[in-house]
């Protein structure tokens, strides 16, 4: 039997030394006690109740989160995590309770995940179903992109008609405020994007799609990751063409561009042709 010890020993050592590079290569999350708020004015003191449950609360979602491998539990930030998991709980009345958790990229400083639970009943199996739920969310969490920070710019037209402005001025202001207004709203809830407010002169900066890629430069004041702009091109008066442009707002490189080819439909289809093209050039394309 001994002599085949050095044999049985080298395995061992072999599976050890794959067991500690899995265990590298694991993405470091932290998770922070969760507090706890009883505002239910329930006549009895459950305190020590609670305090139980939430340790076993926190035990589980730990546990389940290092499950698997992929990955692995640190102390904070500083240790190597890369994700950063916190949140709270909240008693309102006997039977409904509300649970906030928020999932931080570290790295980014930006929120993957921000979210409010319900959940009903104040036992052990209440809020083991609880737990099961929110670690479930939290897994799926830290797995997606934290979303880019996108400046989107005011639309612009660009008419190739023959036909004077003044006249259709006031209602083409209004249909291109409906366009940037329809396509931000729709990259916001692709959860892809976070939406950057643009105001002052930055959004009057005007005809940026002439400026080489100015717009770029403009975001990243903004704090933007990237930017967009899009053109509505009035070749008649019920045709048009639309056109969008993505760039890195830190080196202005083009990330994507779409453009619709000729379209037809009054000024109002604006929107919904710009909103349709962002979608499926941009959004669905991913």
């Amino acid at each position: 039997m001994h002599r085949f010890r050095p044999i049985l020993s080298a395995f061992l050592l072999l599976v050890l030394s794959y067991a500690r590079a899995d265990a590298e290569g694991a993405i470091g999350v932290a998770v922070d006690d969760f507090s706890y708020t009883d505002t239910s004015a329930e006549p009895t003191n459950q305190t020590a109740a609670h305090e139980r449950r939430l340790v076993a609360f926190m035990a589980a979602l730990r546990r389940d989160i290092s499950e698997g491998g992929r990955y692995r539990l640190v102390p904070s930030s500083q240790d190597g995590a890369a994700f950063k998991v916190i949140g709270g709980i909240q008693k309102t009345s006997t039977l409904v309770q509300w649970a906030k958790v928020a999932v931080i990229d570290v790295g980014t400083k930006k929120l993957v995940m921000d979210k409010l639970y319900s959940f009903r009943g104040d036992n052990d199996e209440s809020w083991r179903r609880a737990e099961v739920f929110v670690s479930r969310e939290v897994i799926a969490a830290l797995g997606t992109p934290a979303p880019a920070a996108l400046a989107v710019f005011d639309f612009e037209l660009e008419d190739m008609t023959a036909a004077s402005a003044g006249a259709s001025a006031g209602s083409d202001a209004s249909h291109l405020a409906e366009v940037t207004g329809g396509v931000r709203e729709a990259l916001g809830q692709s959860g892809r994007y976070r939406i950057v407010e643009i105001g002052g002169e930055a959004g009057k900066a005007g005809a940026l799609r002439d400026c080489g890629g100015c717009e770029a430069s403009i975001a990243q004041k903004l704090g933007a990751d990237q930017s967009l702009i899009g053109v509505v091109r009035r070749v008649s008066r019920t045709e048009y063409t639309l056109g969008f442009q993505l760039r890195d707002a830190r080196t202005g490189a083009v990330l994507a561009r779409g453009d619709s080819g000729l379209r037809m439909g009054a000024d109002y289809s604006w929107k919904r042709g710009a909103v349709r093209l962002v979608s499926e050039r941009l959004i669905d394309s991913q």
